[in-house]
């Protein structure tokens, strides 16, 4: 994993919230980019976390359940029944600050293995109405969907929702009325679509 945030060196760093359809989560929007070309990471636990620096500091504070970060935000997902986002929305925001003016590293210098398999048409197919229709639909609200698998026989699809889609509860009517529909229509072989791992 690179780095990416060498552009935020010696810059005023500008941290404002936006709310989404989770209300347990909260999407930090930066004024730098965090990660380049569509790039996504979820960590849904400190165990998860172990190749983030930044991750684990935020699994420190006791209301934060999940972290996620995508191009230029952070959404964090605070633990149900916790403290008003309204009441914890400062500290975090100077906690972020404090992180990136100090330019400490997002993630340790691991290296990733990459095993690449050919796609058949058809999944080529649903991954590019992913990327292109529902991702930055997604992306608005703080989450990210990525394609886990196609079952070419049953037509079932799986995908990961990730950051504040993960456990909003409105992500399940939308993966069915929209994605469901829309994947349906654009691929006829697409005979349903559910979340993998929510």
């Amino acid at each position: 994993m690179e780095n990416s945030t060498t552009n935020r060196s010696h810059q005023n760093i500008t941290i404002y919230t936006e709310a989404n359809p989770n209300p347990n989560s909260m999407k930090f929007m930066l004024s730098f980019m965090l990660l380049q070309g569509g790039e996504s990471y979820d960590f849904p636990s400190i165990e998860e976390a172990s190749v983030s620096p930044l991750a684990k500091e935020l699994f420190g504070f006791e209301e934060v359940e999940r972290v996620f970060y995508m191009s230029n935000f952070i959404t964090i997902t605070k633990k149900e029944g916790s403290t008003d986002w309204m009441e914890i929305i400062p500290k975090f925001k100077e906690f972020l600050t404090q992180y990136f003016e100090a330019e400490k590293p997002i993630f340790e210098d691991v290296s990733e293995t990459i095993v690449e398999t050919a796609d058949s048409e058809a999944v080529k197919k649903i991954k590019g109405v992913l990327d292109e229709y529902i991702a930055p639909a997604v992306e608005t609200d703080g989450g990210a969907i990525k394609f886990h698998s196609f079952d070419e026989e049953t037509g079932v699809v799986k995908v990961l929702l990730q950051g504040a889609c993960s456990g909003c509860p409105s992500s399940t009517f939308t993966l069915k009325m929209s994605i469901e529909n829309l994947l349906k229509k654009m691929v006829p072989q697409v005979t349903e679509v559910v979340a993998e791992g929510v």
